[in-house]
């Protein structure tokens, strides 16, 4: 999926809207927020707050028929989660690259090969990241190597085991509930689906 693009409107489009000036106010170790200027349709004009994301990539993993997953605190939501090996993309880095990389940062498992499932957007209603999602399942023990800021845990969840999660809300993020659909599609057909 180009981010640019694919699937969306183009500047043709009649509810196109054109960027007249953008402020930026922010710029983080991981985002941006800038606030643009536009013109509405109408002609009109309005002001979008905007979230800048380098993009990251999320990856369903599965072991022995059991779903790879880390457990974390996340701090936006004051809580723990469980959620699938994921993480952003470095600049310039290809995303396959960062998702065979992040999987063996975040689990210890090398994956012998990598298929692409879907790119996403996470919040289009304000934020730009999108989320590169591959699937592997040939996996060979590594070696974890969590960056100095991160503590997690990893675990391997039956289909049972993360429906239960799902239900509890231990697992309520998009991308895994996204990955759980996927994984329950593939076991059942052997497709990622449409």
């Amino acid at each position: 999926m180009n981010a640019n693009n694919e699937g969306g409107s183009t500047s043709n489009h009649p509810y196109y809207e054109e960027t007249i000036s953008t402020d930026k106010r922010f710029d983080g170790r991981i985002i941006s927020l800038q606030v643009d200027t536009v013109r509405l349709p109408g002609g009109a004009t309005a002001t979008r707050e905007i979230v800048k994301h380098p993009g990251a990539v999320a990856v369903i993993a599965v072991l022995d028929g059991k779903l790879l997953v880390v457990e974390q605190f996340r701090k936006p939501l004051e809580r723990m989660q469980v959620e699938i090996p994921a993480g952003k993309l470095d600049a310039g880095e290809e995303p396959e690259a960062a998702a065979l990389r992040e999987l063996e940062e975040e689990t210890g498992y090398r994956a012998k090969s990598i298929r692409h499932v879907r790119t996403f957007a996470t919040s289009p209603g304000f934020a730009d990241e999108l989320i590169h999602l591959y699937f592997a399942d040939e996996l060979e023990a590594g070696q974890a190597q969590l960056d100095e800021d991160e503590f997690l845990d990893c675990d391997a969840l039956t289909p049972e085991q993360a429906d239960a999660y799902i239900r509890d809300g231990r697992i309520c993020d998009a991308k895994t509930l996204l990955a759980v659909l996927v994984w329950r599609h593939y076991r059942q057909t052997g497709e990622f689906g449409a």
